[in-house]
C-alpha cells in the first residue's frame, strides 16, 4: 500500500509521560507500514530503550514531510512556531482538552492515519504572526505565534496604556488590561473569552481585541491578513507590561517599546482527516446546540 508522507516525525508534549503509551504504538503502526519514523529528542528522553532516531527539531522539519504531534493545541503551537520555516506538515493527536488543532482523538487514529497515509485528508494554511519589540531603535526580541501575541498587564491591578497603528495610520490610544493581536485560528483562544469575534480559519485577516478596556467603547476590529500593526507602551511605569506569544512566550516591556507585529510569509501547513468539520468542532467545544 502506498504512503503519501515518506518520513514522518513525533513529538509528544514536553515532560508528559502520559503520551508514552501512544507514541509506542503509533511508532509501531508507523514501522509496519515501512515508514521511517523519527522521535524528537525531548520526547525521547521520557522513552529510554525506544529503538528510534531520535533527531532535533530543525532536524525533523528538514528530514520529515509530515510531524505527528500528540498532545494538545498547546503542544501544536508549540511544534508550529519550531517548524514554520520548513514545508513539513503538522497533524494532531488530542490528549489534551479543547483540540480546536488537535482533533484526532488516540482511540480512532490508526483508523484516521490510514486514509491520511493514503492520501485521503484535508489540508488546511493557517496564517503566522511575527512579533518584533523595538526600543530606542534597537529590536530586543522577537518571535512567531500562531494563535496570537498579546500585549498585557502582569503582576499588578493596575491597567496600562497603549497606542495602536495599523499600516502606519493612528487607530487610538486606550486604557485596558492589554491588547490581542489574534489570527483566524487564535480568534477561538483568549481573543474570543475577550469578547473577539470567531473567525474561519481560511480567512486572511488579523482581529484585534482590547482586554476589559476601560471604555467600554473600545471594540475588537477585524483588518486585512496583510496589515502592518504597530503597538507602543505608553504607560509610564516600566514594571507590569509584557508580550505573551501563544501564551506560551513572554518578553518583558518597558515604557515606549514598540510592538510590531505582522504576517509571517510561511504559513502553517494542517492536517486534518477527510470528515474534518469546523462547524461541527465549534459546536462540540463550545456547546452550542446539537444537530437540527
Amino acid at each position: 500500500m502506498a504512503n503519501t508522507f515518506k518520513c514522518i516525525g513525533l513529538i509528544g508534549k514536553y515532560a508528559d509521560s502520559t503520551v508514552l503509551g501512544t507514541i509506542k504504538i503509533l511508532s509501531d503502526y508507523l514501522k509496519g507500514r515501512q515508514l521511517e519514523v523519527i522521535l524528537d529528542e525531548s520526547t525521547a528522553q521520557l522513552l529510554p530503550g525506544h529503538g528510534l532516531k531520535t533527531a532535533s527539531r530543525a532536524a525533523i522539519g528538514a528530514s520529515c514531510d509530515l510531524a505527528i504531534v500528540i498532545g494538545g493545541d498547546g503542544t501544536l503551537l508549540n511544534a508550529a512556531r519550531s517548524l514554520i520555516s520548513y514545508e513539513i506538515c503538522l497533524l494532531g493527536i488530542n490528549q489534551g482538552r479543547l483540540g480546536f488543532l488537535a482533533d484526532i482523538s488516540p482511540h480512532d487514529m490508526i483508523q484516521k492515519l490510514d486514509s491520511i497515509l493514503q492520501g485521503i485528508y484535508l489540508e488546511e494554511q493557517r496564517i503566522m504572526l511575527h512579533a518584533r519589540i523595538e526600543r530606542a531603535g534597537q529590536c530586543i526580541s522577537e518571535s512567531d505565534a500562531l494563535n496570537d501575541v498579546a500585549v498585557h498587564k502582569w503582576n499588578v491591578a493596575r491597567m496600562i496604556e497603549v497606542q495602536t497603528y495599523i499600516n502606519g495610520q493612528f487607530v487610538h490610544t486606550h486604557r485596558s488590561d492589554g491588547i490581542i493581536v489574534s489570527t483566524p485560528t487564535g480568534s477561538t483562544a483568549y481573543a474570543l473569552s475577550s469578547g473577539g469575534p470567531i473567525l474561519h480559519p481560511a480567512l486572511n485577516a488579523i482581529v484585534l481585541v482590547p482586554v476589559s478596556p476601560h471604555t467600554m467603547s473600545n471594540r475588537p476590529i477585524v483588518v486585512d491578513g496583510d496589515s502592518q500593526i504597530e503597538i507602543i507602551v505608553k504607560d509610564s511605569n516600566q514594571s507590569h507590561a509584557q508580550v505573551t506569544c501563544d501564551g506560551q512566550i513572554n518578553l518583558s516591556l518597558a515604557s515606549g517599546d514598540i510592538i510590531k507585529v505582522r504576517k509571517k510569509d510561511q504559513r502553517v501547513r494542517l492536517i486534518h482527516p477527510a470528515d474534518h468539520d469546523h462547524y461541527k468542532i465549534l459546536r462540540a467545544k463550545l456547546h452550542w446546540g446539537g444537530e437540527l
